[in-house]
């Protein structure tokens, strides 16, 4: 059934107006650009001054729609769909629109691959990968800064703000929609390293446990293994044992579920070093020592079919020198012992 509030005349949007209290409701209409796109995305791009968490609320209360109809955050967009966006507000305090120059410099000095499709990021610890949770701007936000000559920039997947490594990045939409395309069919092989507390002696491990997120606690999402979660797997394999203290694994995921590795790591009794939410603050004041003054989760490697070749390929992202020197310290620690 139609939304009877919708005009039959077709109006263009206009991001000014709609961001005005008291303007009434307007329409976009998608186009080639945004087929496969997210909804929750489509409308953050379309309303940039509008707060997040108010664009989440119009969705959770039916207010935009597509095609007359209800639609959820992760609703993908097709070709002429028509969305109705509702009257928004903007936020009353000041908002600083551009990221610092120091960090789009940090980001853009991160960068490991660049072609006419993709651009590819070591993703420095403690950057978020996009604005939001009381953080203005991530890695995506000083990208577009930093390259506006690449208006259709989009993170084509997601890290911890506390994790470092590969981070993909389509340049263009179709681009993003083959690469989610193969996320979505578990076509990218993502690897990563941490070290974990304690002495793996499970040998190569597979963990094919579901994860459910929980409610926000004090703030923050927490995710647990639940038989009611969503499907992940993660296969551990030790790299090298620092005597009881720690283990350095290697460690593939097929999915990509909010802190997979994190609770996986922990479920089997050995969390990864330095992870707060989910760790052992014993082993992890224990590893300060050596030098971890942060989580030890570094996502090494992407393997995927690019989208402009067809070609299957590869990259890695090398870890800070900070990760390193905490693995010669222990290195050297366990060796003298022995």
């Amino acid at each position: 059934m139609n939304d009877s509030s919708e005009p039959k005349s077709r109006e263009a949007v206009n991001p000014a107006a709609a961001n005005t209290p008291g303007k009434g409701v307007s329409y976009t209409e998608a186009g080639e650009g945004d087929v496969g796109q997210r909804l929750d995305n489509y409308l953050m791009r379309v309303l940039k001054t509008v707060p997040k968490s108010h664009v989440y609320r119009v969705l959770r209360k039916g207010e935009v729609r597509v095609n007359g109809k209800r639609a959820k955050p992760e609703t993908r967009l097709a070709l002429g769909d028509r969305v109705r966006i509702p009257p928004v507000r903007l936020d009353e305090k000041p908002v600083v629109t551009q990221p610092s120059s120091s960090l789009q410099s940090f980001i853009t000095s991160s960068i490991l691959h660049e072609d006419d499709q993709l651009l590819i990021v070591n993703k420095p610890a403690g950057v978020a990968v996009h604005g939001g949770s009381g953080l203005a701007f991530g890695v995506i936000e000083a990208l577009r800064a930093a390259r506006p000559d690449l208006p259709e920039l989009e993170l084509v997947h997601r890290l911890d703000r506390d994790t470092s490594g590969v981070l993909l990045i389509a340049k263009r939409r179709a681009a993003l929609r083959e690469l989610h395309s193969a996320l979505r069919e578990r076509e990218m092989t993502k690897r990563y390293l941490a070290l974990v507390s304690g002495k793996w002696e499970l040998g190569k491990k597979k963990i094919d446990l579901p994860l459910l997120t929980n409610q926000k606690q004090g703030g923050e999402r927490m995710v647990r293994v639940h038989p009611d979660g969503q499907s992940a797997l993660s296969i551990f394999e030790p790299q090298q044992h620092f005597g009881r203290l720690a283990t350095l694994m290697a460690i593939q995921i097929g999915t990509g579920r909010t802190h997979q590795i994190r609770v996986h790591a922990a479920y089997a009794g050995h969390p990864v070093a330095g992870d707060e939410k989910y760790g052992d603050k014993e082993s992890g004041e224990a590893l300060r020592v050596y030098g971890l003054r942060r989580m030890f989760l570094h996502a090494h490697s992407l393997e995927f079919t690019h989208p402009g070749t067809g070609q299957l390929f590869k990259i890695e992202a090398p870890m800070s020198e900070e990760l390193s020197g905490v693995l010669a310290s222990l290195k050297q620690a366990t060796t003298k012992k022995a």
